[in-house]
């Protein structure tokens, strides 16, 4: 029921309660059975055994598995079973498995979280008994008692208000407490934020006192809805996820076909049944590159590390890559985009803006700091937020509001009320008396008879009266809050009855305009993201007026820009929405629910979507984003809960920071895979022409697992430690549509792997025709495998850059030029000592065999050079006149 459209009577009639008793215990248990306690409910995660098996829910997983059940099946009918190529398969395996489940985010962290955000204890009327008690014992049609400090504890419909307000900015993102009216009744269709004669479970009370009717609780409260979005939204895959997947699919289904093709040209030959199957086999873990994933796991750790020296912390291993593909960053304003602190940012005289260190500007800040009920503690303003603008002005001038209470002492005051909607406080100094009001102008200025100008009073005409109201109307449209100040100089200290009129006759002194200020450094961040094709998009619960006026100051919004509401998106089509999101820069007064909708309307357009935010209000949106990065310091636990990202000094400048970085991650990525699938099509090739010439296999399957999991893993690795390259962030984002590589990175991998191939071959042939012992073709065997292993380490070098190599810093990546050596020491150890040359059915090389082995090995540097200078040069010499630049 909408609780905010009806009555304080009638919702007390609904709920069967009595205003002055309030429940019986035995109504609360009843009730209680009915609703359940007052608590968030949580979504157990499934069994460690079951999240470890679900590690294995991968295409190329499944065809690893099969080859290595194959393997076995294969020794076993030639009465020779041999374990070591089925056993080091399940490992890698396994310890991919392993990777991912730690990996692996706490699923309900979040809902956790919302569970601590009520307070513990309740003031409650119970039997006609204030009470104090459990929050989660709080049932439907209990009378709770507000006062300033609280945390609401159920949605309640307010029964009566004493100049109530509550902070509600992580649940609606509207940044200045809402004043309530217990008396109001609001239409259907309000937004939370403007239903004023309700309290919201999980905000707080910062000023007055009240009393409301629990209606409702635990997952029925506005909060609850937000934690069951958070329950219902699944995280998206990012995209380097579905493109692996995709790659592994294809490189799946391609070696299944490959495998097939070849078995039954063996068998059209007259090969052997069975020694087609091994070789068929052996093919296949030849064009799985089984160290993949693995791998690409490690170079993203790697990044999370460089992401936490820059003020971001991963909580979610796969969204180091996805801000690199980001295309839309979605930021909540309050707290994220300002600084979630009210501050004055514009005096006025009411006919002109005054400077703020100005003698006059300060005599009115003076006023608004003595009127006022904020105080300063451990070097802290604390109080209502509008109020602690003045005070927050006051130290910024090196003065305290102690020494003004010293010099003007105060004596009496008449507190703030919202059907007045002014505040009036009494002082003295020495025998003198004067009076403080400040207030709504629109109100102020009516109780005023003369106005204060260049130290002297002059009388108020109504000409002057309406100028200042002109001066008003025109700030509140550049969304700030104005108050009004005004003072009177009185004879004597006013008392009783005197008091009721001590707000007329007033001179009125200025105006204060206030807002929440943008961060300061936004502009540029916002700048910087535009400059690198990333749209950026507010998405806030506050008024339109103020989303736009922050959103013009920091560069998301244009001069002619209008924000769309919560109202209106509420009434579009789900095509009417993604139409809207593609000329809107500004979404306001929005609930969880519309944030979610956008986010996935810009999802649904193709868009990679980032979501930035602080509150409960944005954990949903948070979770169903691309990347959710939540705000370290002001942000809730619910935010960091839901998000993948923290930004650990709450800076939206730190975004672009994490952008440029996940670009350089996903670019360093490419490059790796790119060496890698190369490197795999070279094997494939290398078997493949073998059989369609009808020699012996080259390569043994032993032989093509060392290669894919050590030679093959250390220069990968050291791909991603590649330094970013300069300008990176004057490109445009990869999109969702966009494959992980190029248009032509698929024909350079297949280029470059046929030349793998080739080279390789030419190994095999020189070693069985030149070098031949007597062994069949072991002597071959050993030349191809150190030629293919070599040739690739070499080959890597090839990958740093898209234009020569011999432009850059050839040996500046030193990790690349440690994997070399590295992996060369070990190609030949496993070559040259016997035991380890038995396990892999190889022999030692002679000093001219190494010298073959060694001039092969150099040629893909040349190849190479001429293949990136015959495709498309014109677009290669251009990146480099950018990389150049920058």
């Amino acid at each position: 029921m909408n609780w905010h459209s009806k009555s304080a009577e009638f919702a007390l009639a609904q709920n069967r309660v009595d205003r002055n008793d309030g429940l019986d215990e035995h109504q609360a248990v009843r009730r209680r059975q009915e609703h359940g306690r007052n608590m968030i409910e949580t979504k157990r995660d499934a069994p460690l055994i079951i999240r470890f098996f679900k590690q294995f829910n991968d295409f190329m997983v499944i065809v690893l598995l099969f080859a290595a059940g194959l393997s076995y099946f294969a020794g076993w009918m030639q009465g020779e079973p041999r374990l070591t190529d089925p056993l080091i398969i399940l490992f890698i395996v396994a310890l991919n498995a392993v990777l991912g489940l730690v990996q692996e985010s706490k699923a309900q962290k979040a809902l956790a979280a919302l569970k601590e955000i009520s307070q513990p204890e309740a003031k409650v009327l119970r039997g006609g008994q204030a009470v104090v008690m459990r929050v989660e014992d709080i049932v439907p049609g209990d009378i709770v008692f507000l006062e300033t400090g609280d945390i609401v504890p159920a949605d309640l419909r307010l029964l009566t208000t004493i100049n109530l307000k509550a902070e509600e900015s992580a649940l609606t993102g509207e940044s200045a407490p809402v004043e309530k009216d217990a008396e109001a009744v609001v239409n259907d269709n309000s937004s939370i934020g403007d239903r004023i004669n309700m309290a919201f479970s999980g905000s707080s009370i910062t000023y007055g006192r009240g009393m409301g009717l629990a209606v409702a609780t635990g997952m029925a409260t506005e909060m609850g809805k937000i934690a069951s979005l958070i329950m219902e939204e699944k995280a998206p895959e990012t995209p380097l996820q579905r493109k692996l997947a995709e790659t592994g699919k294809v490189l799946g289904i391609a070696a299944l076909l490959i495998c097939a093709a070849i078995f039954a040209i063996g068998i059209w030959r007259q090969i052997p049944a069975m020694e087609m199957f091994i070789t068929s086999v052996s093919l296949a873990v030849a064009a799985i590159p089984e160290g993949l994933v693995a791998i690409v796991t490690i170079m993203l750790a790697i990044g999370v590390q460089r992401m936490a020296r820059r003020n971001a912390i991963i909580r979610k291993l796969p969204a180091v890559e996805t801000l690199g593909s980001a295309t839309v960053i979605c930021s909540d304003k309050t707290g994220t985009l300002t600084q979630n602190k009210m501050r004055i940012v514009e005096v006025s005289n009411g006919h002109s803006t005054l400077r703020k260190d100005s003698p006059v500007s300060i005599d009115i800040i003076k006023l608004g700091a003595l009127c006022n009920d904020s105080i300063v503690s451990g070097g802290q303003v604390l109080g209502d937020p509008t109020e602690a603008a003045f005070i927050t002005s006051l130290l910024g001038f090196g003065l305290d509001k102690q020494g003004l209470e010293t010099e003007k002492r105060r004596l009496a005051e008449v507190p703030f009320d919202s059907k007045r909607k002014l505040m009036t406080t009494i002082h003295a100094s020495d025998e003198e008396y004067m009076a403080i009001t400040k207030g709504a102008p629109d109100v102020l200025i009516n109780r005023c008879t003369h106005y204060y100008d260049n130290g002297q009073v002059m009388a108020l005409s109504s000409q002057r009266r309406d100028e200042i109201l002109r001066h008003v109307a025109k700030m509140a449209d550049r969304a700030l809050r104005v108050l009004a100040v005004a003072f009177r100089q009185l004879n004597h200290l006013p008392t009783g009855p005197e008091l009721a009129d001590i707000e007329q006759k007033l001179i009125f002194a200025g105006l204060a305009g206030m807002m929440d200020p943008p961060r300061p450094e936004v502009r540029g961040a916002v700048a910087t993201c535009k400059q690198a094709g990333i749209r950026p998009v507010m998405i806030t619960g506050d008024h339109p007026a103020t989303a736009l006026a922050v959103a013009r100051s920091i560069g998301i919004g244009e001069r002619d820009d209008i924000a769309v509401t919560g109202a209106d998106i509420a009434g579009f089509s789900p095509d009417e929405l993604e139409n809207a999101i593609e000329h809107t820069a500004v979404f306001a007064r929005v609930s969880p629910e519309h944030k979610v909708r956008i986010v996935k309307a810009f999802q649904k357009k193709g868009h990679i979507v980032a979501m930035t935010g602080d509150g409960v209000n944005d954990a949903p949106a948070l979770k169903a984003a691309d990347i959710g990065c939540a705000m370290g310091i002001n942000g809730t636990e619910v935010a960091k809960g839901a998000a993948d990202i923290v930004l650990t000094d709450d800076n939206f400048a730190t975004i672009v920071h994490a952008v440029e970085e996940g670009r350089g991650i996903l670019t360093n990525i490419r490059k790796a895979v790119h060496f890698l699938l190369s490197s795999n099509v070279g094997e494939i090739i290398t078997i493949f022409v073998a059989i369609l010439l009808g020699w012996p296999v080259p390569l043994l399957a032993i032989h093509l697992l060392w290669v894919n999991l050590v030679t093959d893993s250390l220069p990968a690795i050291a791909l991603g430690l590649d330094p970013t390259d300069p300008g990176i962030m004057n490109g445009r984002p990869r999109t969702s549509r966009t494959g992980l590589f190029h248009r032509k990175l698929w024909q350079r991998i297949f280029l470059e792997g046929g030349m793998i191939g080739m080279l390789s071959l030419i190994a095999f042939g020189v070693g069985v025709t030149y070098f031949d012992t007597g062994d069949g073709v072991t002597m071959g065997r050993t030349m191809a495998f150190a030629t293919l292993s070599i040739s690739q380490l070499v080959h890597a070098f090839n990958m740093r850059s898209e234009s020569s190599i011999f432009r850059i810093r050839l040996f500046e990546n030193r990790y690349l030029v440690g994997a070399l050596f590295v992996g060369i020491i070990l190609q030949v150890s496993v070559i040259s000592i016997a035991p380890i040359a038995n396990v892999f059915r190889v022999m030692p090389l002679a000093a001219e065999a190494w010298l073959v082995v060694a001039l092969l090995s150099l040629l893909p540097i040349i190849i190479v050079e001429i293949e990136k200078f015959l495709i498309n040069p014109r677009q290669l010499r251009q990146k480099q006149k950018t990389i150049d630049a920058a």
